[in-house]
């Protein structure tokens, strides 16, 4: 893949963030509206994760939806959850980072891990099956 092209799949990646970001907020403020912010961060989250998986495999990296790759992909949160949250005890206990800046340094951080799991996760690169 040339170098140009993975450039593209980075920004693709980085929007699709953005705006899966937006989606899920806007998702929490609408639910919010009816339910508890518990219920209604735990549906936005779910949706997140649902879109995110379409946006990647479709738009990032261009690969076919499938249900085992659909079932998979909540691992790819499950573990940048643990990951971000020993990163972000790290930060505030051993480094005294501030609590509120933190979190926003853990998750730039954790960009590249998401993006290699996603890629991970959706079979990018395999060798298919003939």
């Amino acid at each position: 893949m040339f170098v140009g092209q993975r450039a593209q799949r980075w920004l693709r990646f980085i929007i699709g963030g953005g705006i899966n970001t937006g989606f899920t907020y806007l998702v929490y403020l609408g639910v919010n509206k009816f339910l508890p912010y518990h219920a209604a961060y735990l549906i936005a989250y779910a949706l997140g994760i649902v879109f995110s998986y379409w946006f990647n495999a479709r738009v990032v990296f261009r690969v076919p939806l499938s249900s085992k790759g659909f079932a998979a992909y909540p691992v790819v949160y499950v573990v940048q959850y643990l990951v971000s949250a020993l990163c972000l005890g790290g930060l505030v206990e051993f480094l005294q980072i501030s609590e509120l800046i933190a979190p926003l340094v853990v998750a730039v951080a954790m960009i590249p891990l998401t993006y290699l799991m996603s890629k991970l996760v959706l079979g990018v690169n395999k060798p298919s099956k003939a």
